[in-house]
């Protein structure tokens, strides 16, 4: 029923972006067109209006809230301070205050005015209440949603009027805003409803990604540790030390102006073993013309960067599947003594078992794990043959989640295209009632 469900919610997804139909870009001439007039902020229909914000909407201005009145677990109402609650646009709240002093509503658009974000907008979905750092914006006159996606496209001048030693917006500045408006509201609603579906696949995708990932987590909770054996394995797992079964070595310098897009070899810098790759690296992204005092992979070796600003980023390492792969500074190198250690399953037990590679790390300032700290890292293991199969089920969900990523990607990229030419009136969406009287 659940595999059904899923299936059911991919066609929708995949459906989605072709639920709207759109007359061809006009607009796109530098002479103005016919049904088109030039304004203060571009090339507009005739039937569209410039309008400053302040025509349409009110302001309520946030306050600040004591701390000894503020608390993370749930007691009173939900407390929203600046952008970080509100991550890639998504309000993510986990403060509460019982001494609420502005309320905004659902539905208001939240703006921060202060600070290093100022000029951050999200669409509140509940009631908050909102520190000095943000505004709320209540629209009156036009659509929400509509006024929304057009401040995120048309205000490009929000970001350019923030001033001072702290970055800040005044209400003038927020009440000045031209945006481009359709005169008909049925067309705000119109654009509005074609930008959330939008929003929307993108969210069913996140979703998606999110619930696969889960998946795969609980997947490695139970066959990393062996609480759930795949079918044909059995026996005692045997706990390793490390140090008895493989050898450390380090990479040698590599800086970032030594990577090159037509370089000769390939190589991996320690700084991409951060961001680029996850417990399997079978494609290497990098290339070099650096000869001098290289280290080089060979297959099978696990990757880990030696030094971080945070603990925490140690808890990273990857298994190449290549050899002759140029490895920078910064690099512990793990290598296998023999056939027992698969390197991908040794990856992922280093990135599962966070609790101990903390324990080994060294440093204040500038965190360090060495060679002689990770010889110490002990971990069980089956047979060989019971780890790659264990890696191979990893590895496919991997491929699942990697799959959805540029269906995401591409999803965004289609809403910023609609975005551009939906707000600024170079494409208008075909009304329905028009399309049925031209077939009657």
């Amino acid at each position: 029923m659940a595999e059904r469900s899923e299936a059911i919610e991919e066609q929708a997804v995949r459906d989605a972006s072709a639920a709207y139909a759109v007359e061809p870009e006009i607009a796109t001439a530098e002479d103005v067109p016919p049904g088109y007039k030039r304004t203060e902020v571009g090339v507009i229909p005739e039937d569209w209006e410039t309008v400053a914000l302040g025509e349409g909407v009110s302001l309520l201005s946030g306050h600040h809230v004591m701390a000894s009145f503020c608390n993370t677990t749930g007691h009173g109402v939900p407390y929203l301070t600046g952008p970080a609650d509100f991550p890639d646009g998504y309000i993510q709240q986990t403060r509460f205050t019982t001494k609420p002093t502005t309320i905004c509503e659902a539905g208001d658009l939240l703006l921060t005015v202060k600070g290093s974000g100022a000029g951050t907008l999200v669409k509140s979905d509940a009631d908050y209440c909102i520190s000095r750092q943000l505004m709320a914006i209540h629209v009156e006159k036009w659509d929400p949603d509509f006024t929304f996606y057009s401040l995120l496209e048309n205000a490009s001048t929000l970001s350019d009027a923030v001033t001072g030693l702290i970055p800040g917006l005044s209400r003038g500045d927020v009440l000045s805003q031209v945006l481009p408006i359709p005169t008909e509201e049925k067309e705000q609603r119109a654009i509005a409803t074609a930008l959330s579906d939008a929003d929307a696949l993108i969210e069913s995708l996140d979703r998606l990604i999110a619930k696969k990932r889960a998946i795969k987590q609980a997947a490695m909770q139970q066959l990393l540790t062996g609480q759930i054996r795949l079918p044909g394995f059995t026996g005692e797992w045997e706990t390793t030390q490390l140090g008895n079964v493989a050898s450390f070595h380090k990479g040698s310098g590599l800086s970032k102006a030594d990577l090159l897009v037509d370089g000769s070899s390939p190589c991996i810098h320690y700084g991409e073993l951060f961001t680029q790759y996850g417990e399997r690296i079978t494609s290497v992204n990098s290339r070099t013309d650096r000869k001098a005092a290289c280290f080089k992979s060979i297959e099978n070796d696990v990757l880990m960067p030696t030094s971080d600003v945070t603990p925490n980023g140690l808890a990273t390492a990857s298994c190449i599947a290549e050899s002759n792969v140029i490895l920078g500074g910064d690099i512990l190198i793990i290598r296998p003594n023999g056939a027992e250690i698969d390197g991908t399953f040794l990856a992922y037990k280093i990135r599962m078992d966070h609790r101990q590679i903390m324990q080994l790390v060294s440093g204040t300032t500038v965190f360090h794990i060495y060679g002689r700290d990770m010889a110490e890292f002990t971990y069980k293991a089956p047979t060989t043959e019971e780890q790659q199969a264990i890696v191979s089920v990893l590895s496919d969900m991997d491929t699942e989640i990697e799959a959805l990523k540029p269906r995401r990607d591409k999803a965004c990229q289609i809403k910023q295209g609609m975005m551009q030419h939906l707000l600024t009136g170079r494409v208008r969406l075909v009304e329905e009632d028009r399309e049925d009287a031209s077939h009657g």
